[in-house]
């Protein structure tokens, strides 16, 4: 068996800010959880990328909660770092907090752990390297992903199951001859 090389958490870490401007808000001056999102998703896919050097698609996305809104003019920040390295995919986590430029408040907003595969030109899986973490904080993290991976397999076993009970059920559509 090949052993995989392996990268130190601080080795995919990313910090990335945004300032909310009158796009990203909705009609009470709050940033679109939407958008928040979509900054996660970002942060998150470049961690993934800098860990595997290479293209990373998202392939899910935990529970996301807002924790307390986000005004128009106020700072997001957005910490990411890989979790933990499995064959082709890689946990991350994501938190976010916000800052107020005028009183220097911060407050953290939303947490998310999303997982990335890394792919080739082909669009297939390619194995990534092995994750080696550094402090406590690090090592707290690699064992929660292993357990969260886990959850995430079943429920995924569990929808697959479903679907595939759906479409039994379903009547099966006549081919149209033309």
């Amino acid at each position: 068996m090949v052993e995989r090389k392996s990268k130190k958490v601080s080795e995919s870490r990313v910090e990335m800010t945004e300032l909310v401007l009158p796009n990203d808000t909705n009609q009470l001056g709050n940033l679109l959880g939407g958008r928040l999102m979509h900054l996660v998703d970002i942060a998150a896919a470049i961690a993934a990328a800098k860990h595997s050097s290479r293209v990373c698609v998202t392939a899910s996305v935990d529970e996301m909660n807002f924790l307390g809104p986000v005004k128009l003019g106020q700072v997001v920040r957005l910490y990411a770092s890989v979790n933990r390295a499995f064959t082709t995919s890689m946990e991350v986590g994501v938190r976010a907090v916000v800052e107020d430029l005028r009183t220097g408040d911060v407050r953290h907003v939303s947490s998310a752990y999303l997982t990335f595969v890394a792919i080739n030109e082909l669009g297939h899986g390619v194995p990534v390297p092995a994750l080696t973490p550094e402090t406590s904080d690090d090592k707290r993290r690699f064992e929660g992903a292993q357990l969260r991976r886990n959850a995430r397999l079943r429920r995924r076993k569990e929808i697959l199951r479903n679907e595939v009970a759906r479409l039994k059920k379903e009547p099966k559509k006549k081919k149209s001859k033309r």
